[in-house]
């Protein structure tokens, strides 16, 4: 595991051609105000500015995530200034997989047309400490790439992932939901730390979330000294009770612990923690991935309603975490003979640094270019191949999927990895996201399934063979 008070030291020289992730338009202020000294609950600080979330218009066409980075040099303006020179993140909204005609963007755009570009391609903005400073209309032409999810519905089962992928992704109404009850909650916190930043996390910002998907929260506490996270949950938990919009409050002591709690009137649960940044971290490493390639978010929403459906999806039942899926689909995809993905921290160690400050993460992946994969294989291909490899090829026993390395580790006697049942290395603290599953009964049922489905599908090539298609898109359909 990593010691996140050490000083960052020199990486292995690697190859550093960039790679982009995706673009973002979710406004998010990531800065977290004065530091404090010795504690975390400082009455004689001021608190921080309201967070303001500028939520950008919802497009339906589908835009490849193969983009160049483009500068879009807007600059916060003179009555924007704030002391606190807060950083803004912004996350791109979501995308529905339909054929759209290739993009093209052209140098000094005319205004209606610059706007548009913003909103949906433009990522990161930046604090400019100088008011005097103009917006840059200068953007740069993008080459026309015409890839499309298109381009891989080639049969049946391909086009049942797409139907399914698009009925069930989380949609931008999704994401208001949860942000405005964020933005709520941020402001009764920073009532009691002051210096305190709320983050949505998880697949709520990665690109892998669905209509049904919980929301996670990262409480960001900075200071010398470390807050007790069962403290300062504790004390959100009594601050919480007096809220109209909040129930089911819930205090988990857990190896992380967390307090969970559900948006009244709704189905829509939350898991708050405090300063388990890695959430950060990874949401930001799993979004790369996510935009890196149109197949990649069908793929992994797909497998984790399979895994939902064969009761092998709930960690907290010991057995695999959505992210724990996410990891083994990216796994699979990046060990093919022809990869569909590369391994991004192996290539491009400086942006997604695991020593890098908390505050610049967003940032950490925005200048790296596009990866190309020779792998023209259909969705409905890929989806076989994920089963077959954990039904047959996958070492259980002998093995550690690595999603940093994009290879499997040899499985050492060391603790992390000895007596184990399933493997699967956290891409910056290394440790095994996996352990959950820890009951051989437990491990048996997921082999059983992995090998169940795989012969089913493959002989019958039809996902109703081995999912109840239009029971799922029934379901995800009521939420709207």
């Amino acid at each position: 595991m990593f010691n996140r008070n050490k000083t960052p030291t020199p990486r292995s020289a690697y190859s550093r051609e960039p790679y982009p992730p995706p673009r973002a338009p979710w406004v998010y202020e990531s800065s977290h105000g004065p530091k404090a000294a010795n504690s975390f609950n400082f009455p004689n600080v001021e608190m921080l500015p309201r967070y303001e979330w500028k939520p950008q218009p919802f497009t339906s066409a589908y835009v490849p995530p193969h983009i160049a980075s483009i500068t879009s040099g807007r600059k916060r303006r003179h009555n924007e200034h704030s002391t606190y020179a807060l950083k803004r993140q912004r996350v791109e909204p979501l995308l529905q997989l339909s054929p759209a005609s290739p993009l093209r963007l052209v140098a000094n755009p005319p205004p209606a047309a610059e706007e548009t570009l913003r909103s949906g391609i433009v990522g990161f903005d930046h604090f400019n400490p100088n008011p005097l400073h103009h917006p840059n209309t200068e953007v740069l032409t993008v080459p026309d790439i015409s890839l499309s999810i298109q381009n891989y519905i080639t049969d049946k089962l391909s086009g049942q992932m797409v139907e399914l992928f698009e009925a069930c992704q989380q949609q931008s109404s999704d994401l208001e939901r949860k942000e405005a009850c964020r933005a709520r909650l941020q402001e009764v916190i920073q009532e009691i730390f002051p210096v305190a930043r709320l983050y949505l996390t998880g697949s709520s910002m990665n690109g892998l979330g669905s209509r049904s998907s919980d929301a996670d929260l990262c409480l960001v506490i900075k200071g010398n000294k470390r807050p007790n996270p069962i403290d300062v949950l504790s004390r959100l938990k009594r601050a919480f009770r007096s809220l109209p919009y909040i129930e089911r409050i819930q205090l988990i002591r857990a190896k992380v612990p967390i307090l969970k709690f559900r948006e009244r009137g709704s189905h829509l649960e939350f898991d708050l923690n405090v300063n388990n940044t890695v959430g950060i971290r990874n949401t930001f490493l799993l979004r790369s991935y996510a935009y890196a390639d149109v197949r990649v978010r069908p793929m992994i929403l797909v497998i984790k309603k399979w895994a939902r459906h064969n009761q092998i999806n709930d960690a907290s039942k010991g057995t695999l975490s959505s992210y724990t899926l996410a990891l083994m689909v990216l796994h699979y995809l990046q060990t093919l003979k022809e990869p569909v993905l590369p391994s991004l921290q192996k290539a491009h160690p400086e942006s997604f640094n695991p020593f890098m400050d908390i505050d610049m993460v967003p940032d950490g992946p925005k200048n790296i270019p596009p990866y190309i994969s020779r792998n023209q294989s259909s969705l409905g291909e890929l989806l076989l191949g994920f089963l077959r490899y954990y039904a047959t090829v996958f070492s259980w026993d002998k093995q550690v999927i690595s999603v940093r390395e994009a290879t499997t580790l040899p499985k050492t006697n060391s603790q992390e990895w000895r007596n184990k049942f399933i493997c699967v290395e956290e891409p910056f603290e290394r440790n095994n996201v996996a352990r959950a599953v820890h009951e051989k009964m437990k491990f048996d049922a997921i082999k059983v399934q992995f090998a169940e489905s795989y012969w089913i599908l493959h002989a019958r090539k039809d996902l109703n063979s081995i999912l109840p298609l239009r029971s799922i898109i029934s379901k995800e359909s009521a939420r709207r």
